[in-house]
Formats: structure tokens, C-alpha cells, sequence
């Protein structure tokens, strides 16, 4: 990639970050105030390193806020679980107790062996139907509700909730180890 073309697509990324950064903060906030005292990452670390994480990829564009908002969650959830993972390692002393799942909070998992099986299952979901997947990444690891995911692709909320029952059928499906047909 020439200099003239990555500099313009590092200034179009940090356009679309500058402009949604505040409603990112917000999401982050939100997010990790659920996650209670257990959780020390800040929301400006996480953003940091969104930001961190999208400028480091070459030949990414963003159609629109919405594709950035989801790519930014995506970025989201795997950084949630290099953090949990990083936490939970021995050499830090990390002394979590074996927990279930939330469907909510991402940040009360103690385990991330969990969480990178979610990750996964959320993979395989994306290869099946990469629409699904992305509904589970704005709700479950980007904290958007309903009203909001059917806002940003310009659908019924309706349709948002429908897309997010069959996308839990299924990663409930992958994490009990039944059989899913990709």
C-alpha cells in the first residue's frame, strides 16, 4: 500500500473513531461498571487499545459507523478475553474459582478457558451466519441493546431479537458439544 492510500485510510479510521468515541467511552463505561470490583481494566485502556488494534490492520474500511461499531466490538471481545486470560495466569498468582457462564457479563467470567470457547463458538456461528454473529457481538460483548443494533442496520427490533435467540440456539448448542451443522 502506498503512503498517500495508508495515510488516507488511517485518517478515515481515526475519523470514525474521534467521531464515535464517546459513544464508545460510554459503551465501555457501561460494560465494565457491570463487571463490579472485580474488574480493574479501565474504559479508556480498552478504547486505547480498540484503537490500537484497528490502526494496526492494513486494508480495513468501514463502509459505515455501524460495520466500525461492529468490528470495534469484535476487537472488544477479544481483548476481554486476553484479559481474563491474562488474569487468571498462574505466574500472576490469579486464584479465580470456576464459575458458569453469565449471558450477560463477559467481565464476571473467572474462567477464560469459557470465554475462548464462546470466542470460538461465536467463530464457528460467524461461518455459519456472520450477520448472527455480529448480533451476538454488539449485544452480549458491545452492551447494545436491541433497539440499538436494529438502529444501526436500519431493521425492526423485532428482527434484531429474532437473529439473537437463533444466534444463543446455537452457541448454546456449540457449548454443550451437540453437533452443529456449519
Amino acid at each position: 500500500m502506498n503512503q498517500v492510500a495508508e495515510r488516507a485510510a488511517c485518517v478515515d479510521h481515526q475519523q470514525l473513531f474521534v467521531s464515535l468515541y464517546d459513544e464508545l467511552r460510554r459503551l465501555a463505561q457501561r460494560k465494565l461498571r457491570q463487571g463490579g470490583a472485580a474488574n480493574s481494566m479501565g474504559a479508556t485502556t480498552l478504547l486505547h487499545e480498540v484503537y490500537l488494534t484497528v490502526h494496526a490492520r492494513d486494508g480495513v474500511v468501514f463502509p459505515d459507523n455501524a460495520r466500525f461499531l461492529a468490528y470495534a466490538s469484535r476487537a472488544m471481545r477479544g481483548l476481554i478475553i486476553d484479559y481474563a486470560r491474562s488474569r487468571q495466569a498462574l505466574k500472576r498468582g490469579a486464584g479465580f474459582e470456576i464459575t458458569s457462564l453469565p449471558t450477560e457479563i463477559p467481565e464476571q467470567v473467572a474462567d477464560s478457558s469459557e470465554l475462548q470457547r464462546l470466542s470460538d463458538a461465536v467463530d464457528r456461528l460467524a461461518a455459519a451466519d456472520s450477520r448472527l454473529a455480529e448480533v451476538v457481538d454488539l449485544k452480549y460483548f458491545g452492551g447494545f441493546s436491541f433497539a440499538e443494533i436494529a438502529a444501526m442496520w436500519d431493521m425492526s427490533e423485532r428482527t434484531v431479537q429474532r437473529d439473537w435467540e437463533k444466534a444463543r440456539i446455537f452457541l448454546h448448542k456449540c457449548l454443550s458439544g451437540a453437533e452443529m451443522s456449519a
